[in-house]
């Protein structure tokens, strides 16, 4: 667990002096792509959105500033969603 808590949320401000984890919500790790390591939080999410995955803003990724980073869950493990493309 002390692990998890020293990773980076995802949105996180690159200047906030805590930008890990917070108590009482739920993650799934970003594996792979351009935002690989990031946690993603999904507190209060339905199934019916975490079956599907998200595409996240991301500057990282092929299509630069407004593109994003599909990632979707990985059946084997629900706890890590892994990257599946870019997308403008």
């Amino acid at each position: 667990m002390d692990e998890l808590m020293r990773r980076r949320v995802y949105g996180a401000d690159h200047d906030d002096p805590d930008p890990g984890p917070r108590p009482g919500h739920v993650y799934v790790e970003l594996v792979g792509g351009p935002l690989d390591g990031l946690l993603l939080d999904v507190t209060g999410w339905p199934e019916e959105r975490l079956a599907v995955g998200a595409a996240l803003g991301t500057e990282l990724g092929k299509f630069g500033a407004g593109g994003r980073a599909v990632y979707g869950p990985v059946m084997t493990d629900p706890k890590r969603w892994a990257w599946e493309a870019d997308s403008p």
